[in-house]
């Protein structure tokens, strides 16, 4: 048996080099109209995590609040995302995802995992494609031994798109 089908540092090495060049191509493959990264991890964020301040979703996004000001504004002046007074205290607002600003996100996810599909479909072969989401289970496990919940995050993401 190949030492390497067993080596954790081996394998943790080809799936970070193969996430990466997945994502890099898929980002490069994104149509003009389509979300760009910055707008679509800030939305998508709102979407899966609910209204937060700017501070929790700098924090979540792991920039600093300054680097996130000027891409609020825009979503803010596109109605995509909505600025309320926190309840708790009125020093400190809440950020939202809109009906319009849900729409857009969907309709990007949509395209994108459409392109992904076809690719799928004309790249594998059906036992590659079964070998592929056996993988996604592992990518999931990974994802919550890492603090993430992959699953949680998947399923909010198919829910049908509602304003929060």
């Amino acid at each position: 048996m190949d030492p390497n089908l067993t080596n954790p540092k081996h394998t943790a090495v080809r799936l970070r080099v193969a996430l990466s060049a997945l994502m890099r191509q898929l980002r490069q493959a994104a149509p003009p109209e389509g979300i760009g990264s910055a707008r679509l991890s800030a939305i998508g964020a709102l979407y899966l995590r609910g209204p937060m301040t700017p501070t929790e979703l700098a924090a979540h996004e792991r920039v600093k609040l300054q680097t996130l000001t000027r891409l609020l504004a825009e979503l803010e002046a596109d109605a995509w995302v909505a600025r309320k007074p926190d309840p708790d205290d009125g020093r400190r607002s809440v950020l939202s995802l809109t009906p319009l600003g849900i729409r857009q996100l969907t309709a990007d996810v949509q395209r994108r995992e459409a392109s992904l599909a076809a690719a799928i479909d004309g790249a594998l072969t059906p036992a590659q494609q079964a070998n592929l989401l056996k993988a996604c289970d592992a990518i999931d496990a990974l994802t919550a031994a890492l603090g993430g919940t992959a699953e949680a995050a998947d399923a909010r993401m198919r829910k049908p798109a509602k304003a929060r």
